[in-house]
């Protein structure tokens, strides 16, 4: 069983890894075009939590332990606008696992190509092989089935009959 991140700033990274690439994009373009809060989803004077952010501008999602790591990284005792340090490390936190995304999925990219290379140059040699394997059961089963110059075989023939 996997332990549990015990510092805040971990437990931040790890929810905003488990967030969607769209929301995470979503997420740092409201977070650079609004005011942030902690301890809330908005504090009534135009402040807005993350997830608001990130809503707003069309990252759809709902992940209350994103919601509940920022609040304990912030230490949020009651509703008040994130601090400049606090704001400096969500966005550093976004941007870095937004490019790890991006070295990830060329990473991914590479394997899917060796991947589809490798099956490329197989493929050929299963196919021959499977043909090979049914062409030669078709011709058992036709010899077998098919034998011209034998006499039909009659029901019941080569059963024993009782003297």
């Amino acid at each position: 069983m996997r332990r549990r991140a015990r510092d805040p700033i971990t437990r931040l990274q790890t929810a905003i890894d488990c967030l969607p690439e769209r929301t995470r994009r979503a997420m740092l373009d409201g977070v650079r075009a609004n005011t942030i809060v902690v301890g809330a989803y908005t504090d009534g004077n135009g402040g807005i939590c993350p997830m608001l952010a990130a809503h707003r501008n069309g990252g759809r999602t709902s992940f209350l332990s994103f919601a509940r790591a920022w609040d304990a990284f912030a230490r949020a005792e009651s509703v008040r606008p994130a601090t400049a340090r606090e704001l400096h490390v969500l966005e550093d936190l976004l941007v870095a696992s937004l490019a790890e995304d991006l070295e990830g999925a060329s990473d991914l990219a590479a394997a899917i190509a060796e991947h589809k290379a490798s099956v490329a140059r197989s493929r050929p040699k299963e196919i021959i092989a499977r043909r090979l394997r049914l062409d030669k059961k078709r011709r058992i089963s036709a010899a077998e089935v098919d034998r011209p110059g034998d006499p039909p075989v009659a029901a019941g023939a080569g059963a024993r009959t009782a003297s």
